[in-house]
């Protein structure tokens, strides 16, 4: 059986107990856990030890960063047995768990096992999946998912259209009751594209959410003031970085 990739925090499996700091469900008490591996790379990514690999080309805004370096990808993935995962999450006697990345769907079968796992020990187990929205969800997968947070990535990510834009996997997010749609906007010209995705793949305006793109709290606070503006202005809803607001840019919180 296929084991999960995980991201690596402190020697363990990237797990953790905090508040979801972003999306319709911000504030929510939940349990984490971090895949690794991507196939996007954005520039501004904070979760960069997910797939900015030695050897790669990929660029990121921390190049310029005296001391950063790209990371040894053996070092940064650990493959725990499920029951281990299991008991990780169930410790903390949560039953809101947040399954993100990297991107998550690129091992979908590999969740299952566990998924399954979680709702045996506790029917009351509620999954969430943030995705690129780039990958297409199982048959298998999808009953088990009582929400997609879906992030397309527009140009400020610097993906290339090819590869951050799936028009098959935003259909089926479009459809899906399940799914919101957040957006992180840069710059007040990124409007453009974001409702000219929303109009071409018909994502429903009224399960939007806007994000400011920001790693500090000086960030966030220098573009929340015409972001708001804009929500106000085109009806969507205003979304923050709670987590960045409590703790900074840490991990594991």
């Amino acid at each position: 059986m296929e084991r999960l990739k995980l991201a690596i925090l402190k020697g363990k499996p990237e797990i953790f107990y905090t508040l979801q700091g972003e999306g319709s469900s911000m504030g929510m008490p939940a349990v984490f856990i971090r895949s690794s591996l991507c196939n996007l790379h954005c520039s501004w990514c904070d979760t960069d030890y997910t797939w900015n690999w030695k050897g790669t080309p990929w660029k990121h805004e921390n190049d310029s960063l005296e001391g950063y370096q790209k990371f040894e990808k053996s070092e940064y993935i650990v493959e725990p047995e499920y029951e281990a995962i299991h008991d990780m999450i169930t410790d903390f006697g949560c039953a809101n768990l947040i399954i993100t990345g990297g991107e998550p769907l690129l091992q979908q079968d590999a969740w299952i096992p566990l998924l399954k796992k979680l709702r045996e020990t506790d029917p009351e187990f509620r999954f969430e999946v943030e995705t690129n929205g780039t990958q297409t969800p199982s048959d298998e997968l999808v009953p088990f998912i009582e929400q997609f947070n879906v992030s397309p990535k527009l140009a400020n990510s610097g993906n290339s259209v090819d590869k951050r834009i799936n028009a098959e996997a935003l259909a089926f997010f479009a459809q899906h009751p399940n799914s919101w749609f957040k957006f992180v906007i840069a710059e007040e010209s990124d409007m453009t594209e974001v409702n000219q995705i929303i109009d071409k793949h018909q994502l429903p305006k009224h399960k939007i959410i806007l994000m400011p793109e920001g790693r500090t709290r000086l960030a966030l606070n220098s573009r929340r003031g015409w972001l708001a503006d804009l929500c106000i202005e085109q009806g969507y809803r205003f979304g923050d970085r709670l987590h960045i607001r409590l703790w900074g840019a840490k991990r594991g919180v």
